[in-house]
């Protein structure tokens, strides 16, 4: 009997706080002006979706191939990954609403130009070319979300709020890639170019829309205090690393992805297959954030690492699209309380007025990532199958893992240092 009433007592403690971590989400959109700069943050955060699959699809329309597609791929994705670390570095100086509108203007212009290139059936080094500057001015909306919403959570003692608004983010990225391949997938079939040209101009609107949102813009910072980089804070190096090989492993899992369907589905199934680890990934952010964990955020993001890739484990061995389907889910259920994780690290190590910086430091890791995985797994995939490419996605978890553990002590200083800095 003792052990029954011990078991009900618990159940009622979790059911408990999950539904109080529930009611925290409503919460976040009583802020004063948080839902229009978080319908402004999820317009412009669709190219994050939307832009590589779009360059994919696009580019093995014109060429016929994955390793050209994957080239184009890495060259934005890399180029992202130089430029964004400058652009949070210019956003935490002048402010957000200063660098918004001239940037808006440059992705608009980058996607014309590579939308022509394509239409005029340009050679690969101009394809790639015109696409590296289509993926380098990609707006960084999900660091200036993620700044106001660190800026708005000072005067929260619990904590509750910015715990609850960074997971609700993550859920909101995760709504996005669910429903940004899905967009993609179905305005190639209309034309090849379609996909592009939706990416171009949901950042563009996005940007347009949040730079009208002064209300909540965070304060620039004094000029001597900018001085310094966020990727000098104790702790950036490594978790840039963690995500250098996190990056990699989902532009494999992508492109891996888009092989598999089209070699053993139908050209629909791409976005429904990527959108249904969004979907998962959505519920994992959603009981992350719904819950109070008693782990230290260091070690809670080194286990979500770890689980991430271990749902990663079997996709190499699937019979057909419908396993990948179930497996995706599962796997994606995992990923959302890593990004959490992640930026929560990275708001507790990086001084306030660095937060933007410290956070697109991230965006370059992961652009890297993106760049080396997407071009290798397109080597693969074309001279050794989809298979092999999961296998290979598989092998950059295990290293992303590798690295959050050797940085483990450094990684806890940094989720202890805000605390350290008030003291």
């Amino acid at each position: 009997m003792r052990v029954r009433a011990s078991t009900t007592t618990g159940m009622m403690r979790i059911m408990g706080q999950t539904a109080a971590g529930l009611r925290s989400y409503g919460a976040i959109f009583r802020v004063p002006g948080a839902k229009q700069f978080i319908a402004a943050g999820f317009i412009g955060r669709m190219p994050t979706a939307m832009l590589s699959l779009g360059t994919v699809f696009l580019i093995t329309a014109i060429t016929d191939s994955y390793a050209t597609a994957g080239l184009a791929s890495a060259a934005g994705a890399l180029c992202y990954a130089l430029i964004v670390p400058q652009l949070g570095y210019l956003i935490d100086r002048f402010g957000q609403r200063r660098v918004l509108r001239p940037l808006a203007a440059a992705f608009g212009t980058a996607a014309a130009l590579f939308l022509l290139a394509a239409h005029l059936d340009a050679p690969v080094w101009l394809l790639c070319a015109s696409g590296a500057a289509f993926g380098a001015f990609m707006p960084p909306l999900g660091a200036m979300v993620r700044a106001r919403w660190s800026h708005l959570a000072e005067r929260d003692e619990g904590g509750r709020l910015l715990k609850s608004a960074f997971s609700f983010e993550s859920v909101a990225d995760e709504l996005i890639w669910a429903v940004g391949p899905l967009l993609v997938a179905f305005a190639v079939l209309v034309h090849p170019a379609a996909g592009v040209a939706a990416a171009a101009l949901t950042g563009v609107t996005g940007c347009l829309l949040l730079a009208q949102q002064r209300g909540t813009e965070p304060p620039v910072a004094p000029v001597q205090k900018v001085r310094a980089r966020a990727i000098t804070a104790p702790g950036m190096p490594w978790m840039c690393a963690v995500y250098l090989f996190t990056g990699a492993m989902f532009a494999a899992f992508e492109l891996a992805t888009i092989a598999f369907v089209d070699r053993y589905g139908e050209t629909w199934m791409t976005g429904a297959v990527l959108g249904t680890y969004a979907v998962g990934s959505a519920i994992g952010g959603l009981w992350y954030g719904a819950r109070d964990w008693s782990l230290p955020l260091d070690r809670l993001f080194l286990l979500a690492i770890a689980s991430v890739v271990a749902g990663m484990a079997p996709l190499w061995a699937m019979p057909g699209v419908p396993a990948l389907w179930a497996i995706s889910l599962f796997a994606g259920i995992l990923t959302a309380p890593a990004i959490i994780a992640g930026y929560s690290l990275v708001r507790e190590g990086v001084p306030s007025h660095m937060i933007t910086e410290g956070l697109t430091w991230l965006s370059t890791a992961v652009g890297v990532g993106r760049a080396a995985g997407v071009g290798l797994t397109g080597l693969v995939i074309e001279h050794h199958g989809p298979r092999w490419a999961y296998a290979l996605a598989l092998g950059f978890g295990v290293l992303a893992v590798a690295m959050g553990l050797s940085g483990a002590r450094t990684l806890r200083a940094m989720a202890t240092a805000r605390l350290t800095r008030a003291a």
